[in-house]
């Protein structure tokens, strides 16, 4: 304090150091809340950088910042699909395998076995 006053400070940041900020919000390890937190700097100044310095963003679109729960959703979701896709594999593998199996009973017994699948033994 100055005369009972006290003396504001005002830091600048290098544009390397704007850049990099931009680079950790765009790669997708923090969100802009973190990195504020993380660096002590302003949301508002790390938006601007953004729009100043992203690639992706320009000054006329709005960022959208899913909370965690949504964060989470979308990640249980994605579980989920690849659990869903692993199944539709397996279940592909096996229908090529049956499908192999009915190819190669034809050729042994000279007959259509898919055509007289419907036939009373």
């Amino acid at each position: 304090m100055k005369n009972g006053r006290k003396i504001s400070s005002r830091r600048k940041f290098s544009d390397e150091f704007k850049k990099t900020i931009v680079k950790e919000y765009e790669s997708g390890q923090f969100t802009v809340n973190e990195l504020g937190r993380l660096h002590k700097v302003a949301n508002k100044v790390i938006y601007h950088w953004i729009y100043k310095y992203s690639n992706y963003n320009q000054a006329n679109t709005v960022i959208v910042e899913m909370k965690n729960s949504s964060t989470q959703k979308l990640k249980d979701y994605e579980i989920r699909i690849k659990e869903l896709e692993r199944i539709v594999g397996q279940k592909q593998i096996e229908i090529d395998y049956l499908s192999k199996v009915i190819d190669i009973a034809n050729q042994h017994y000279q007959t259509d076995l898919k055509k007289n699948s419907n036939s009373k033994s």
